[in-house]
């Protein structure tokens, strides 16, 4: 390996800033921050999120209610659909109920 082309790789602690969760991972991120952990002075990483908190990962990730444009759309047209139908059904009894069936039916 090339000496000084490649970024230092090192010891990182990186806190959840949600929660105050803290882990020790290896990194090359660049900090200023640094915090002392078991004894041990670290360079210190802020996150907004991480597995602690992330809702995906707790299971608290709840199922949002749809009303997008699909589901308007289906109730939209939930109430045309019934119309044409029940229309349909009509024309259906309508049909049945003809001369021609009813001589047909007789017989």
């Amino acid at each position: 390996m090339k000496q000084g082309i490649h970024p230092e790789y090192r010891e990182v602690v990186f806190q959840d800033m949600q929660n105050d969760f803290k882990f020790v991972s290896r990194s090359t991120a660049t900090t200023r921050d640094t915090i002392e952990l078991n004894g041990k002075t670290y360079p210190l990483i802020k996150l907004d999120t991480s597995s602690e908190s992330h809702p995906f990962y707790t299971g608290a990730q709840t199922r949002i209610v749809e009303t997008g444009r699909v589901e308007k759309f289906r109730q939209k047209f939930a109430a045309k659909t019934e119309q044409v139908n029940a229309a349909a059904a009509e024309a259906i009894k309508a049909k049945e109920t003809t001369p021609k069936q009813a001589k047909a039916k007789r017989k």
